[in-house]
């Protein structure tokens, strides 16, 4: 597993060489520094930790300071391990954007749109109570029956409510890699990837 840390800049479209227009996300792919090298000897498992975007040393404290001057680098905003990564780097080492080729595949990961507190409506995709006819009053986007009655006395676990909705980690698979820009440090993806524009995400093929 090799990988990079990222930032989701927006979406777009291309055309491909028969003329079908294909939507795609824009992401700004590193550069990364190797922050950390685990080890089986040390740590009992091998990774990378790396380091992505620049932050001001003063919003630093002071552990993680000497953490990043022991790599040769600058504070660091995200900082992600990546196991068993397929090939060797030394601590400072930098990756790029040309860790990827043009044609393969990648899995993006990313924490999806905080939706907030959401009715069933939203989040679950009810009808409301009567398909919102039947002289249905003031709750035409109500949960209806929760399926309590005398037995068992009690609502199941996992009903589906109203809640929390978005903000979990997401991993999109298997998203076609449709051009390198080396000198821009874009990568450019098919398809949707997980996250708000300018949110952080983690590439790995």
């Amino acid at each position: 597993m090799s990988g990079l840390i990222g930032r989701k800049i927006g979406m777009t479209s291309l055309f491909d060489e028969n003329g079908k227009n294909i939507p795609c996300t824009v992401i700004e792919a590193g550069p990364c520094v190797v922050t950390q090298v685990r080890t089986e000897e040390v740590d009992g498992y091998s990774a990378l930790q790396l380091g992505f975007d620049d932050k001001a040393e003063k919003r630093t404290n002071k552990a993680l300071q000497g953490h990043f001057k022991k790599a040769g680098t600058s504070a660091k905003k995200k900082v992600v391990e990546i196991q068993d990564f397929r090939e060797d780097y030394k601590l400072g080492d930098q990756l790029t954007v040309e860790l990827f080729k043009e044609g393969e595949f990648v899995d993006v990961s990313a924490d999806t749109k905080g939706k907030g507190f959401q009715g069933v409506v939203k989040r679950h995709g009810f009808g409301g109570v009567g398909q919102a006819t039947h002289g249905q009053h003031n709750r035409l986007r109500a949960p209806g029956s929760v399926g309590a009655a005398s037995y068992p006395a009690r609502v199941f676990k996992g009903m589906k409510m109203a809640g929390r909705m978005g903000g979990n980690k997401v991993t999109v698979q298997n998203l076609r890699v449709l051009k390198v820009v080396p000198e821009k440090n874009i990568l450019v993806v098919k398809g949707s990837v997980p996250g708000h524009n300018n949110a952080y995400v983690i590439i790995q093929k």
